[in-house]
């Protein structure tokens, strides 16, 4: 079964886009909040999975050395349509997931629980997941945490891109400041040449007779 589609999807995807995120190589940020869920969800497999239109794409990983999988597949995709947790404590009695090559092969998915990772304008880009190859739920404590840790993950984007637009906004200042002041140095070599066309073009008066010495 494939997950359906969330009903903001064109602005979701373009919003996605605008973090710039998507194939980054891994930053210390994003691999310490996964290994936090990790430790306390108990888990030996915790991603950072943003969707895109038709992977999804782990800016961090914890258990496991793949780097993407397709969103037809993808427990993730289901979790961008809720506004909470979604959790699936045994993939096999799930019918949504029971034929599921993760689930039927490696990793051989059982328990999964993801927090979307929703955006200040209120679009899912992705989640914070636990993966678990037993069947088996979270306490309370720890669905709260992965709530806690996804809003953290999300935070760090929004950082992350506003360092980003500032530093080109810097940089877009920089080059008008260089063009600014090319364009005032052509205007005085504008102003200098005139000066001497100026010079070139007016004609000699004529000039007065000596006196003759005495």
């Amino acid at each position: 079964m494939i997950a359906p589609i969330p009903q903001d999807e064109k602005k979701r995807l373009k919003v996605l886009w605008q973090y710039d995120v998507l194939d980054t190589v891994p930053e210390e940020v994003f691999d310490d909040l996964t290994e936090l869920a990790a430790r306390i969800c108990e888990a030996p497999i915790a991603l950072i999975s943003l969707v895109d239109e038709k992977r999804q794409w782990f800016k961090s990983k914890i258990g496991t050395t793949v780097n993407e999988t397709s969103r037809d597949v993808s427990f993730c995709a289901y979790a961008i349509t809720q506004s909470d947790l979604f959790i699936v404590p045994d993939a096999t009695l799930d019918p949504r997931f029971a034929n599921n090559p993760l689930v039927t092969s490696d990793p051989r998915i059982r328990f999964y629980a993801g927090a979307p990772l929703i955006t200040p304008d209120g679009h899912a880009l992705g989640t914070l997941c636990v993966i678990d190859k037993v069947p088996r739920e979270l306490r309370p404590d720890q669905k709260q945490a992965l709530r806690i840790l996804a809003r953290h993950v999300v935070s760090q984007l929004e950082l992350r891109r506003r360092s980003r637009e500032l530093a080109a906004a810097r940089q877009q200042g920089n080059e008008f400041k260089m063009d600014l002041e090319k364009a005032r140095a052509e205007l005085a070599e504008a102003r200098r040449e005139l000066a001497r066309s100026k010079r070139a073009s007016t004609p000699a008066g004529p000039r007065k007779a000596s006196r003759p010495r005495k």
